[in-house]
């Protein structure tokens, strides 16, 4: 039986993930529900799938969405505030020092050589992860068709994930509707293993107790949402000498945080045709460049949006690093407050639908959808890492593929292990990086 955490607790784990959370958020899924559910026991696997699809139907980043989700369901509105903070805060300040260093020195290659041998460690976090969800959510032969049937849509026809997780939600209810034997056609080794619950501390299944109505609740944050929103944006109304840049700044990075359906993969060709084609905030290069800092930061990839806005307040401002900094900074609250109104508004009303014996039916079906949503993620990352960012074997990187084989080996013999063979991944990208200058230096 594994006690329930104190708030302190949760604040330790919540930071050190805001400097480990790699990899995009199948990396930051993985790497939580290793933590959470299968070493400290401080969330059932139940809770951990029903949170992780409710954020997966939002904007905005599903991993940051997530652990602010499992803070409050764990300490409340301060635990969902630490969790959401600290998943973002050190790749706040990671990017914003790698934005100044990139304007005042250019180029970065000890970085992008510090993560060579990261980048497959992260891959076979979300293979470790993959494998384990996959075994608990994939209960039968229709439930693989979905899976299956996600990884297509998503991988080989670019289908918005949130589309095709309404549209699971639909066929499952038709099928439990109609063809209710067909989502029982399950082996009874497979959901004797599944059905059983890990012990854990009491303590997590209770709601955390909110005061009021659900409809109370939303229109409470709703309005403290508003006051937020509008806050900044009259400071700089009222003190900027140039507020039609401030004011832009705020309209279009709001407007982007509503629409990040699908994560950010899915919103970074918009922001960049228009911070680079309208805005002219940053050149197109600058754009590329902004794009390989944000994939060697812990946090969200979605924290390429603060670059962004560095470069923005950079440009226009006479490259000022401190006006570049401040649109950094602008650019992340406006960025990241939409993501904690969705959880603080519904998450309490989500809650009171995870014992809806229908609605554990259709989250089954979610649940499989979700894996080769996983999937697709996985071979999404695993591309640029073991190709180069090309698709022939000839770019194929032996060192990669060797390094993900033996994280793989590595993280499933001695799990405890992660924070440690981080540290030792990095260490190889460097020695691979320093033997490859070596040989290619003249004699």
């Amino acid at each position: 039986m594994h006690p329930y955490p104190t708030f302190k607790d949760a604040l330790t784990f919540w930071l050190k993930l805001g400097f480990i959370s790699f990899g995009g958020p199948a990396g930051q899924i993985a790497i939580m529900h290793e933590f959470l559910v299968e070493k400290k026991k401080w969330i059932q696997e139940s809770d951990f799938l029903h949170a992780l699809n409710y954020c997966m139907l939002l904007p905005g980043p599903e991993a940051q969405q997530l652990a602010t989700y499992i803070g409050w369901k764990l300490h409340g509105t301060k635990g969902g505030l630490a969790a959401g903070i600290l998943f973002v805060l050190p790749s706040v300040f990671i990017l914003m020092g790698l934005s100044i260093v990139y304007v005042s020195f250019g180029n970065l290659p000890w970085v992008s050589a510090a993560f060579l041998g990261l980048k497959p460690a992260v891959i076979a976090i979300i293979i470790l992860s993959l494998l384990k969800i996959g075994k608990k959510s994939l209960l039968s032969p229709l439930h693989i068709l979905f899976a299956c049937v996600s990884f297509v849509a998503i991988f080989y026809f670019n289908i918005s994930f949130p589309v095709i997780i309404i549209g699971t939600m639909f066929l499952s209810w038709m099928i439990n509707r109609f063809l209710p034997d067909l989502s029982l056609l399950q082996s009874t080794g497979t959901k004797s293993k599944n059905t059983k619950t890990p012990p854990v501390s009491p303590n997590v299944k209770k709601t955390v107790p909110l005061p009021g109505s659900h409809l109370w609740i939303f229109f409470r944050q709703t309005g403290i949402f508003i006051i937020l929103w509008v806050i900044p944006f009259l400071l700089f109304s009222f003190r900027s000498t140039d507020f039609p840049f401030w004011k832009n700044l705020i309209l279009f990075f709001s407007k982007a945080a509503w629409v990040t359906f699908g994560g950010a993969y899915a919103v970074l060709p918009y922001v960049s045709q228009v911070s680079v084609n309208q805005m002219q905030w940053l050149s197109g290069a600058e754009m590329l460049d902004g794009l390989a800092l944000g994939e060697t930061t812990p946090g969200p990839l979605i924290m390429v949006l603060a670059y962004v806005g560095f470069m923005a307040g950079y440009h226009h401002h006479g490259n000022s690093v401190g006006m570049g900094a401040l649109g950094l900074l602008v650019t992340t609250y406006y960025t990241f407050l939409p993501c904690f109104y969705f959880i603080f508004a519904g998450a309490s009303l989500i809650e009171q639908t995870q014992e809806n014996p229908a609605i554990k039916k259709i989250l089954l079906f979610v649940n499989a959808s979700v894996t080769g949503g996983i999937l697709s993620l996985c071979i999404h990352l695993s591309i640029p890492v073991l190709f180069r960012g090309q698709t022939d074997f000839q770019h194929f990187s032996f060192p990669a593929f060797f390094w993900v084989l033996l994280s793989l080996f590595v993280l499933n013999r001695f799990k405890d292990k992660l924070i440690l063979w981080i540290g030792v991944s990095i260490l190889y990208g460097l020695v691979i990086w320093g033997l490859t200058q070596v040989a290619a230096s003249p004699l």
